[in-house]
C-alpha cells in the first residue's frame, strides 16, 4: 500500500482517469462515425490539437499563480493577423523573422496583462476580460475590415503546416504538431526540474506564506503572464500557417477551449498543482471532442456547450473529490514519516 502512495499522486490518478475517458470516448466515436480510426483522423485531432497545446502550456502557468488570462485568444489573433500583414507586404522576411514577430508582439501584449495582475493588484479575471475586449478592439481598428489571404502569403508560409517530422507507417507526424509537444515537454521539464517552477507552485499553494518566505511573487507572475502571451503569440503563428485567411475575429473563442483543456487537465483554478501532461491529456480530449463532433455534424452551440459542460465537471471533481484524495494522501504520508522515526 505504501508503494502505491509513493509512485501514485492524486495528479497521477487524475491523469490516469483522463487516459480511461479518451479510450472510451474514442470506442464511443468509433462506433458512430465510418471510417473514423484512420490517419485522416488523427491528421485532424492533431491540428486541431496543437493550437490549443502551445496556448495552454502558458495558460496552465499563470492558473498554477492562482490566476487566470482569458485574453489568449485575442493574442493569437493580433499576432497572426499581424504577422500574416507583414509577411504579405515584406515577402522578403525571412521564417524567423515572422516567428520572432508574433512571440515578441504576444510577449508584449502578456506583459501588459502580468503588470495590470502582479502590480497594478486588478484581479486577473478582471483585468484579462478588459485586455481581451481591447486587443480584439484594436485589431479591428488595425485591420479597417480587411483580411490576410493566403494567396498573400510566401510559399514557405503556406506549405509549412504539411511539412512532416516523420512518420509512423500510414501517419504523417507534422512538424508544427512536433513543435507542440516538444513545447509542452521543454515546460514540463521547467516545472518540475527549476527553481522558477517550484515557485509557481508555491505562490499558487499559498500566496501570503510565499511572500513571507521572501519569494518575488509579483515577478514570477509577471513572468508566468509574459511567457503565456509569448506562447500565445507562437500559437498566432501556428494559426497563421494552418489557416492562411485571417480576419479581425481570428481565434474568437479559443479560450474557452484552452480554459477547458487545463481544468480538464486537473491544473487547479484556486492554483498551486497540475502538471503539463495533464493539460496535454486535457488538449488531447478536446481536440478529440471537437473534431469528432464536426464529423457527426453536432451544432456549434452544443459543442460549446459539451466544453462548458466538462469546465463544470472537472470543476466540481477537484473540489469534491481530488481535495479529499489529496488530504488523505497528505494524512498517509505523514503517519508514514511518524512511522518511520524509532521510538525511545
Amino acid at each position: 500500500m505504501s508503494r502505491i502512495r509513493q509512485f501514485l499522486r492524486p495528479d497521477q490518478i487524475r491523469e490516469l482517469s483522463l487516459l480511461l475517458i479518451i479510450v472510451l470516448i474514442v470506442l464511443f466515436f468509433g462506433g458512430q462515425i465510418d471510417n473514423y480510426y484512420s490517419p485522416r483522423t488523427f491528421q485532424r485531432i492533431s491540428s486541431a490539437v496543437m493550437i490549443i497545446l502551445v496556448v495552454a502550456v502558458g495558460e496552465t502557468m499563470v492558473m498554477i499563480t492562482r490566476n487566470i488570462d482569458l485574453s489568449v485568444s485575442a493574442i493569437v489573433g493580433v499576432t497572426a493577423y499581424v504577422a500574416g500583414e507583414q509577411v504579405s507586404l515584406h515577402k522578403d522576411m525571412t521564417p524567423l523573422m515572422v516567428l520572432l514577430l508574433a512571440i515578441g508582439l504576444g510577449a508584449v501584449l502578456g506583459l501588459i496583462n502580468g503588470l495590470l495582475v502582479a502590480y497594478g493588484n486588478i484581479p486577473a479575471i478582471v483585468s484579462t476580460l478588459g485586455t481581451l475586449a481591447i486587443y480584439r478592439g484594436v485589431l479591428v481598428e488595425y485591420g479597417r475590415g480587411a483580411n490576410v489571404l493566403v494567396r498573400d502569403l510566401p510559399d514557405w508560409l503556406v506549405d509549412l503546416p504539411r511539412a512532416n517530422l516523420f512518420s509512423i507507417g500510414e501517419i504523417d507526424i507534422r512538424l508544427l504538431f512536433g513543435v507542440a509537444v516538444a513545447v509542452v515537454l521543454v515546460f514540463h521539464l521547467v516545472l518540475v526540474f527549476l527553481p522558477y517552477g517550484r515557485r509557481l507552485y508555491a505562490i499558487g499553494s499559498n500566496p501570503d506564506a510565499a511572500r513571507m518566505l521572501g519569494l518575488p511573487a509579483r515577478r514570477v507572475v509577471l513572468i508566468a503572464f509574459v511567457l503565456c502571451g509569448a506562447l500565445s503569440g507562437l500559437g498566432g503563428f501556428i494559426y497563421l500557417a494552418r489557416f492562411g485567411t485571417i480576419s479581425f475575429n481570428a481565434a474568437q473563442g479559443l479560450h474557452m477551449q484552452v480554459i477547458a483543456a487545463v481544468v480538464v487537465g486537473g491544473v487547479s483554478v484556486v492554483g498551486g498543482s497540475g502538471t503539463m501532461f495533464g493539460m496535454l491529456l486535457g488538449a488531447v480530449l478536446m481536440g478529440i471532442l471537437e473534431q469528432s463532433l464536426i464529423r457527426m455534424q453536432i451544432n456549434e452551440f452544443w459543442k460549446d456547450a459539451i466544453f462548458g459542460l466538462f469546465i463544470l465537471v472537472a470543476v466540481a471533481s477537484d473540489a469534491l473529490v481530488m481535495n479529499r484524495v489529496r488530504d488523505m494522501w497528505a494524512r498517509a504520508a505523514i503517519r508514514m514519516r511518524e512511522a518511520a522515526v524509532p521510538k525511545e
